[in-house]
């Protein structure tokens, strides 16, 4: 091709083969050829466009660098299901563009880029040119570590996030990704958790939709900074060797008009059956995912962020949506007459082979709802492909229990204990997520009945159960020092309650919980097998108390009671299997944590057969407490 130097844009010549690939929804690195990137084409660098409008009768590229000249820089329709082109010169970093689309009936719509890398920040809505290459990656040492690590015998404590409202500056402006790196990662190495897990970071219109209504899936949102500046803040992550988890959003997106919704007049990611496609509940659209270019472009998408963004994993969101096509209430079946969603389930085995094809470490966890089975179980032995699931049932019978009254908590002792004949059935996490302290569902703290007192015994009793309970740990910002209010994706959380004895004591409570879990191996090496659990104490539904065993991979265990009433037991006996000494090694009655127990007691086990054990202790355990001990031989 000969270019001459008066063009100010021409036609590049692109393989047959990615654009074949694309068609049949197996190009998963789609993203290097979509959207804008830089090329050199006869000695000229220039800016090459690439998108997918089937139904377009025509687009054009506007933008800042041609004045936005409506109609004077066409793109060329360059195969057979609607991929067109154009690379345009005196294309800068920044600059602003989206496509004039023009549909078959004569209308004009602005979208910008789907695969834009970067977007300007609301209420402006066009896309940026953006070279994404050349940050300088400092992550080597923890990338390394990764390949020897093996997610399901290590603990994972997942500290969740809404970057808008974490914290505010005190003139009310919103943190940047790198005053995050400066205040947040820290703050998360500080409290001992593993994992950050981020709500949607995917480019979106509203705040009130938390950025689970996106408009630029290969975007992080601009509210925050640049795409190299998350790079930064994931960076400093990876540095304190804490990974970071995106939340995303594969079912559904917004009408907003520069969107994926009508792209090119025509339905075009969305389906053209429009019970299926239109999601009333959220005033969304759900994606098609019967169509091999929308697969892939979700594919990509999730493979996108793993090797540009170095993600460790993924929180699909709403996957019962996607199972079920019925799931939100309208009667829709499928060609055998059934409810189930067989385009997504395929949809989603191929997203978890592929990613976990490139990316075997990460880790793709599914907010599903159900009981579809198999959710975390290999594809090729008829499994979703996840790798976790949020324990939705645990989330809710526990809340449900601990809401109660500690008088009428004995009649619903099966909310607490009925978990765990589950338990193994899937690879958990266990969320007390964003979802559970919003729309009048009171903050974590102001769920627990009692005295001003017995709310924060019973709160450090549902977390001290939370991280005994088999399962990996997920707690949304604000819980760790007992949040009083809901969380307001408008505000700060209050931050200043920390001033007050009782909110920093919890904080202390969950930071030495964090480390607790960390060191004690039988807390998390033996969470998907019931090798790694065995009941002590199920059945006292009157003392409304639960003991048991958790054991690790070389014979380690510790001893987990719980007291889920206001009144002390004395001399309560828990069968053993040794004589010898038990000590406490967590009691979340301590004064220091806010509440009455001076020590670390330490008590010699009997010979007396209780709970089908030889030996037996006899132990105080505090009201409103979670009690570990450990066995210390003669001592």
């Amino acid at each position: 091709m000969k270019i001459k130097n008066a063009e100010k844009y021409f036609y590049s010549s692109l393989e047959k083969q990615p654009l074949e690939m694309f068609s049949a929804g197996k190009l998963y690195n789609s993203y290097k050829f979509f959207g804008a990137h830089r090329i050199n084409c006869d000695g000229y660098e220039a800016v090459r466009f690439l998108v997918w409008a089937p139904h377009a009768a025509s687009v054009c590229l506007v933008g800042e660098f041609n004045d936005w000249d409506q109609t004077g820089y066409p793109l060329k329709k360059i195969s057979h299901n609607g991929v067109w082109e154009i690379s345009v010169f005196n294309v800068k970093v920044y600059d602003s563009y989206k496509y004039r689309i023009v549909t078959p009936y004569g209308e004009v719509f602005y979208k910008a880029d789907p695969y834009g890398f970067h977007m300007e920040e609301r209420p402006k809505s066009a896309s940026k040119y953006f070279d994404i290459e050349n940050y300088s990656w400092k992550d080597r040492k923890w990338r390394e570590s990764l390949k020897k690590r093996d997610s399901y015998v290590r603990p994972i404590s997942i500290y969740e996030v809404n970057l808008l409202s974490w914290k505010k500056k005190k003139d009310g402006k919103q943190y940047s990704y790198k005053d995050l790196a400066e205040e947040l990662v820290p703050y998360v190495k500080e409290m001992g958790f593993t994992h950050i897990e981020i709500m949607p970071i995917m480019e979106h219109p509203y705040d009130g939709s938390w950025g689970y209504q996106v408009t630029g899936y290969f975007a992080p949102t601009s509210r925050f900074g640049t795409p190299t500046d998350f790079m930064y803040f994931i960076d400093c992550c990876h540095q304190n060797d804490i990974g970071v988890i995106l939340d995303w959003v594969p079912v559904h997106y917004c009408k907003d008009a520069h969107g994926l919704c009508h792209f090119d007049g025509e339905d075009c990611f969305e389906s053209s059956d429009r019970g299926r496609a239109e999601n009333e509940q959220w005033g969304t659209v759900n994606f098609d995912y019967g169509k091999t270019e929308v697969r892939n472009f979700l594919i990509s998408n999730a493979i996108y962020w793993h090797e540009k963004y170095h993600i460790d994993g993924m929180r699909i969101d709403a996957v019962a949506y996607m199972l079920y096509l019925n799931f939100s209430g309208k009667d829709i079946r499928n060609q055998y007459g059934g409810y189930e969603h067989i385009e997504a389930v395929e949809f989603i085995k191929e997203l978890n082979s592929a990613v976990f094809l490139r990316y075997p470490k990460t880790l793709m966890m599914a907010e599903e709802s159900t009981a579809w089975p198999l959710v975390t179980s290999p594809t090729d032995v008829g499994g979703l492909g996840f790798n976790y699931k949020w324990n939705m049932g645990w989330m809710n019978d526990i809340l449900e229990y601990m809401e109660q009254d500690s008088l009428f908590r004995k009649g619903n002792q099966n909310a607490l204990t009925f978990s765990i004949t589950y338990a193994f059935s899937e690879n958990y996490v266990l969320p007390l997520s964003h979802d559970e302290v919003v729309h009048g569902k009171k903050s974590l703290l102001s769920k627990m009945p009692g005295t001003y007192k017995e709310k924060f015994a019973n709160l450090r009793l549902l977390y001290a159960y939370m991280y005994a309970h088999p399962g990996k740990k997920l707690l949304f910002m604000g819980g760790e020092f007992g949040q009083f209010i809901e969380w307001n994706e408008w505000q700060g959380l209050d931050w200043h309650l920390l001033d007050y004895e009782s909110h920093g004591k919890m904080r202390e409570f969950v930071k030495n919980l964090n480390k607790f879990y960390r060191r004690e191996p039988c807390l998390y090496e033996l969470d998907t097998t019931y090798d790694g659990f065995e009941w002590i104490e199920h059945e006292n539904h009157q003392e409304s108390i639960i003991a048991f065993e958790r054991k690790g991979s070389e014979g380690d265990k510790l001893i987990v009671v719980f007291n889920f009433t206001p009144i002390e037991r004395k001399r309560y006996p828990i069968g053993v299997d040794k004589l010898g000494s038990y000590k406490v090694v967590l009691n979340s009655n301590l004064i220091k944590y806010g509440g009455d127990s001076r020590s670390m007691s330490v008590y010699k086990a009997k010979i007396l057969e209780m709970h089908n054990k030889p030996y037996a202790i006899r132990l105080t355990i505090p009201p409103l407490s979670g009690v570990f001990l450990k066995y210390k031989g003669n001592e």
